[in-house]
């Protein structure tokens, strides 16, 4: 029996090799430049970028700690998130959370309604693109991608008012350049997600102009264009993919980008019609398939990076991240890491609870990297649990949600494979006798709980 388990894993990562481009020969995944797939994986929290907590100015995030914390779990991705309010109501009166830095300075003249000088959105922060570009690099270096969050829709729709709209710098009582991005006077501030107001999305690209300016050269990076803004911005997202590229396409290096589930009421069918090359759903799917319950195969129309903040907000479990691995998905898991919800209460140490689910996106990252994935495809019909990865006749990467027993179709291969076990409760692997390719075989985990099977030929 050899043993693999999640300190097993410790320790430095190569570097992050890139830019990322879509796989020519397996289009759910991306590739380095010399055509290796790249199979993306890891737990993202939301202050990993700008500092967010219930002091004014908010502490600070230990920024090397979680880096610590992800390559200890082998993982090789992160969401660095953004947020567009100063501060944020959290559904009581005496509670706010607090956000920092901005993109832009806050030198007035004039008091904005948090107390502070107004925006002057004429001029970008340099401070808030060094941290940007020092967090990128950072990560980069032990291994892990980063998708840069370049706009936030959640805070507008849902955070508690007043401080919904009258924390965001495009308020009109916020900046010193006479924006107003309510021009109907609702209170809400959408239309700052739309091309409504062309003079906003003039500051809006120069932003983005200046986020590309200061990584276009970094081999790690991604975009993705906001957070959960609902429907009513989907032209302004589609534009913003292809202002991104059309700017990306006369610099050195090209990234790819992202376009994540428009919450609330969007439909999957935006994202897989947008110019977008990555995406990640809601749980709807058609045919009797679930993102979060039973994924369906990808087919490479575009990279899912399948992402449980957009199908629980914090959820799922170390079967949901199989399920994904073998039909062609990459997951990525919302964690609550040093806190013990969103809104609220700072644990200051990681719940256990969601460790399965931590230790599995490492899980799923190391069978993948034994893999050549630019020859797999989801391949649910070759075995009886319905889950299966597989190059059919080289190699089977088979979940087992029940534990037990499986009938794996080898028909395909000749010769002997051997059998490995991986146990996902444990963390521990065995090998079995090897199983002789050409038909049908039965092969049963020898321990209780769900597992993993991994075929190859010997």
């Amino acid at each position: 029996m050899s043993i693999l388990i999640a300190g097993s894993l410790a320790g430095e990562a190569e570097p992050a090799r890139g830019p990322l481009r879509v796989c020519r020969d397996n289009p759910r995944y991306f590739a380095e430049p010399g055509g290796k797939v790249v199979y993306l994986s890891g737990a993202h929290t939301w202050s990993n970028f700008k500092d967010m907590g219930a002091s004014d100015p908010p502490a600070k995030f230990d920024y090397q700690g979680y880096l610590d914390f992800l390559v200890q779990r082998h993982h090789n991705f992160i969401r660095l998130w953004t947020w567009e309010l100063t501060k944020y109501g959290d559904g009581t009166t005496d509670s706010m959370l607090y956000t920092a830095p901005f993109p832009w300075p806050r030198t007035g003249p004039g008091e904005a309604l948090d107390g502070k000088p107004k925006f002057d959105l004429s001029k970008l922060e340099q401070s808030y693109f060094d941290r940007l570009r020092a967090r990128a690099m950072a990560a980069g270096k032990r291994g892990i991608y980063v998708s840069i969050m370049l706009f936030e829709g959640w805070g507008l729709q849902f955070a508690t008012a007043p401080w919904r709209w009258d924390g965001h710098p495009f308020h009109g009582s916020n900046n010193s350049n006479g924006i107003d991005g309510d021009p109907d006077g609702d209170g809400k501030g959408l239309a700052v997600d739309t091309l409504e107001i062309p003079a906003i999305t003039r500051i809006q690209e120069a932003y983005v102009r200046k986020v590309i300016d200061s990584v276009n050269d970094l081999d790690n990076v991604l975009y993705e264009i906001s957070n959960e803004a609902g429907p009513y911005s989907t032209e302004w997202q589609y534009h913003m993919i292809r202002f991104i590229k059309e700017y990306e396409g006369r610099k050195p290096k090209q990234h790819p980008v992202g376009m994540t589930f428009q919450y609330q009421g969007g439909s999957n069918q935006a994202l897989f019609d947008s110019p977008a090359d990555w995406i990640s759903p809601n749980p709807d799917a058609p045919d009797g398939y679930s993102y979060q319950e039973n994924p369906p195969p990808a087919d490479g129309g575009k990279v899912i990076l399948s992402d449980t903040d957009h199908l629980w907000g914090i959820g799922g479990n170390q079967a949901w991240v199989w399920k994904s691995f073998c039909r062609g998905l990459n997951p990525l898991f919302m964690d609550p890491y040093l806190h013990d919800t969103f809104y609220r209460d700072y644990a200051g140490k990681l719940d256990p609870k969601w460790d399965p689910i931590r230790n599995s996106l490492g899980y799923s990252r190391r069978f993948a990297g034994r893999m050549d994935l630019a020859k797999t495809r989801p391949a649910g019909e070759l075995a009886s649990s319905g889950y299966c990865l597989a190059n059919p006749g080289r190699e089977y990467l088979v979940y087992l949600p029940e534990g037990g027993s499986v009938s794996v179709d080898l028909s395909a291969a000749s010769g002997e494979l051997a059998v490995e076990w991986f146990n996902l409760t444990t963390g521990e692997g065995a090998s079995a006798s090897p199983v002789t390719g050409g038909a049908k075989r039965e092969l049963t985990a020898p321990f209780a709980g769900d597992a993993v099977l991994y075929l190859r030929p010997i």
